[in-house]
């Protein structure tokens, strides 16, 4: 039978106060029996390295002493450096803290994050070899010593390995050459299953497998397929269900752990929220309800019903003046789902140091149906890559994610990449962040005084406005001894939302029924007044069927075109109701639907003419007229000689260097995809390279473009940049070719 983790009495995990190194190791206490919940009771590690960091920005001893997650993210810092303590001195120090919960991210697999620029690893694609024997085996080691038996040790294995092979490695937008690599060689499995195996064998050891986040996982044809994935991983190399004690979501990310005021079932004029731009028809909006919603799905596809669930909070509260107070305007859905959602980010795929992004949840124990504990792994004020290029000896290229000034790719819907400037390289101190963290947070850093007085219950409840299907309410506000932070309405004894304001509307309800609404207040310490006085509302009795079609669409265009893509707009319908979709038909074949003026229709053949008509619909199916039809020719493909490339060594520092290479179209078209190749002089060696994919044999050299930089129009230019070892002779300029694809 499945096991539900309730909330009640949720309680705080215990901290310790920092202690030197210095001080007497205590005795090494006996392993305890295996829990469902390792959090539970626990006093958990604060690592005094991010602490002191964190204590010493102004302001930041208020959060100093919260637990974190030490990342081993490369063979060297198992053993540790002057800058940083090894594993082994971690569990040290955490016996001489009396702490009984240690947290630690194992990340390095071979081609680490499919070879994203940022957090690029050490391991080649095929250093599955070296994984085993010089990363796990020696964390093994340390972990399993006797004198650490009396520690739980929480893993977090491999952030985004698994989620990357699911989405990334099958040819859609996001998808990268070296993800398909690490799909074809099987290394992010066998690397997953050989840590799970290996580390699980430990009695007082607990894995929990990264899982992403909703924006990642959320959609159907994601989730099951994700959930399949961990069943594999978690079944190779001699590993089992029972060496996971859970996932973890939202690691090093910035979703929302809820948002108060709007609901993936909430709708606009007969517009699911699912359709706007924001939510993209995913199923969830914040990680609460993705990471128990996932918990469930993993424990129908054979894990076991103990299993928890881990959410990182620590960079996701999105507070501050940005934050909103209520839910948006209902004069479109985007305005209503803007409005309302607390998470700012411009796209939900933006993962680089985010602008505006604050501190969440404070790490707590079992705070939720399913949830272990919300915790901070990524601790705050760690940088999540560089803005620039920084010449490192640590594997970590530049990911123009990570630069203020770039328009985004596929991966983010080509919007701005929402990062903070001036950062530095991923995982260093990263000050300005830490600060603005701090400013941010949510729920608020506050002082160390106790708020024990709940609000007043609130009055005046009255309904301001219903429909057949809604019911608009109003009251007076509460007051509180601090602040009330808000209200939640009841439906009798359901919680059906929340309100920062002292108005709701309740949706999705019956015609001519009665429902009964109390509202409840709360302050920022979580006290909840008594109930307001209930109020009955009948809502409107249902209204004649909607007959009418939408005016068909008007002035389509085509916006761009590619030898393989039109892309299309048009002027909105209207209707008498609402507009809820537009279908889109080559010929007289539909190609597809969308919820904006927009569509791009891909596939295509090159130099071929294609027409194409439009449709409005309503939420009742009523679909309006053809627009007028829009003939296009698609765009001639290049015949593999238009571009040139040149070469440019941007730093040399005689064992290394750094070079980069700009690609230009010289072609009277566009062309869709490039190769560059050369043949070096000495012994160079690239070790990464970012905004393409490479292969070096020798000293020759092929680089093709990434997903997002292929395409470059007549005149234009694109760009890839690297980092290499030199080991002998001269770094001469080689002679490149280019061909167009």
């Amino acid at each position: 039978m499945r096991r539900l983790r309730t909330s009640a009495a949720a309680a705080a995990l215990g901290v310790a106060a920092v202690l030197p190194l210095a001080t007497a190791v205590q005795p090494a206490a006996a392993a305890e029996a295996k829990l469902d919940n390792p959090y539970a009771g626990a006093k958990v590690y604060v690592n005094p390295d991010w602490s002191a960091k964190a204590a010493a920005e102004p302001g930041g001893s208020a959060v100093a002493n919260q637990p974190t997650f030490v990342w081993m993210d490369r063979i060297a810092a198992i053993s540790g450096s002057s800058a940083a303590k090894g594993l082994r001195a971690h569990l040290d120090t955490a016996l001489a803290q009396g702490a009984n919960l240690v947290q630690i991210v194992i990340y390095d697999l071979p081609g680490r994050d499919c070879s994203a620029l940022a957090s690029n690893g050490e391991l080649g694609a095929t250093e599955i070899g070296r994984y085993k024997t010089e990363y796990i085996d020696p964390i093994a080691a340390i972990m399993s010593d006797s004198k650490y038996a009396g520690l739980r040790i929480v893993n977090v294995i491999e952030p985004d390995s698994l989620p990357n092979l699911v989405t990334n490695a099958g040819g859609t937008a996001g998808s990268t050459d070296a993800c398909a690599t690490m799909k074809a060689n099987g290394n992010y499995e066998a690397g997953v299953g050989y840590a799970l195996h290996t580390l699980g064998a430990i009695p007082n050891v607990y894995n929990y497998i990264d899982a992403a986040h909703h924006g990642w996982l959320g959609w159907d044809s994601n989730m099951g397929p994700a959930a399949t994935e961990f069943k594999k991983a978690a079944t190779t190399g001699g590993a089992t269900v029972n060496d996971v004690a859970g996932f973890i979501v939202n690691t090093a990310n910035y979703s929302a752990l809820t948002e108060p005021y709007f609901k993936v079932t909430d709708s606009v004029n007969g517009t699911t929220v699912r359709q706007s731009k924001w939510v993209d028809w995913n199923y969830y909006v914040d990680e609460l309800s993705f990471a128990q919603a996932l918990r469930t799905k993993l424990i129908g596809e054979g894990f076991n019903s103990s299993i928890g669930m881990l959410i990182d909070t620590s960079r996701n509260g999105w507070g501050g003046t940005a934050r909103p107070a209520g839910s948006g305007p209902l004069t479109s859905v985007d305005d209503y789902v803007n409005g309302s959602r607390v998470d700012r980010r411009i796209h939900a795929g933006n993962w680089c140091n985010q602008s505006g992004a604050g501190l969440g949840e404070r790490p707590t124990t079992a705070p939720a149906t399913g949830i272990d504990a919300y915790v901070w792994a990524k601790p705050p004020g760690e940088s999540d890559g560089a803005s620039q290029v920084i010449p490192n000896d640590e594997g970590k290229g530049f990911d123009r994610m990570c630069d203020p000034t770039y328009t985004g790719n596929g991966r983010n819907g080509n919007s701005m990449t929402g990062a903070l400037a001036n950062s530095p390289l991923a995982g260093a101190w990263f000050s300005a962040q830490f600060q603005q963290l701090l400013a941010n947070a949510y729920p608020p850093v506050g002082g160390t005084t106790t708020d024990t007085q709940a609000p007043t219950a609130p009055t005046g409840l009255t309904s301001s406005a219903k429909t057949s299907s809604s019911v608009s309410l109003s009251w007076t506000a509460s007051t509180d001894n601090v602040g009330v932070t808000g209200y939640d309405v009841y439906r009798g004894s359901t919680l059906v939302g929340s309100s920062a304001t002292t108005s709701f509307t309740d949706t999705g309800l019956t015609a001519s029924t009665a429902y009964s609404y109390t509202v409840k207040a709360k302050d920022a310490a979580g006290n909840v007044s008594a109930a307001s006085t209930a109020l009955s509302v009948t809502t409107s009795a249902g209204g004649t069927t909607d007959t009418q079609a939408p005016t068909a669409p008007t002035g389509l265009t085509s916006s761009a075109k590619t030898s393989s893509s039109v892309s299309l707009s048009w002027t909105a319908s209207t209707d008498n109701v609402g507009v809820t979709g537009y279908d889109v038909y080559r010929g007289s074949t539909l190609v597809g639907s969308s919820a904006t003026t927009s569509f791009t229709d891909t596939g295509l053949t090159a130099s071929t003419a294609y027409s194409y008509t439009v449709k409005a619909k309503d939420a009742a199916g009523n679909v309006s007229a053809a627009s007028t039809a829009l003939s296009v020719t698609t765009s001639g493909t290049s015949n593999g000689s238009g571009c040139t490339a040149t070469y440019k060594v941007s730093s040399d520092w005689g064992a290394g260097f750094n070079a980069d290479v700009t690609v230009t179209n010289n072609g009277t078209t566009a062309i869709n995809g490039w190769k560059v190749t050369w043949t070096y002089g000495g012994q160079q060696k690239i070790s990464n390279l970012w905004n393409g994919s490479y292969t070096q044999t020798g000293q020759a050299v092929t680089v093709t473009n990434a997903a997002y930089n292929g395409a470059i129009g007549a005149g234009g230019s694109a760009s890839f940049g690297f980092g290499a070892t030199n080991s002998g002779g001269s770094n001469a300029v080689p002679t490149l070719t280019c061909t167009a694809l």
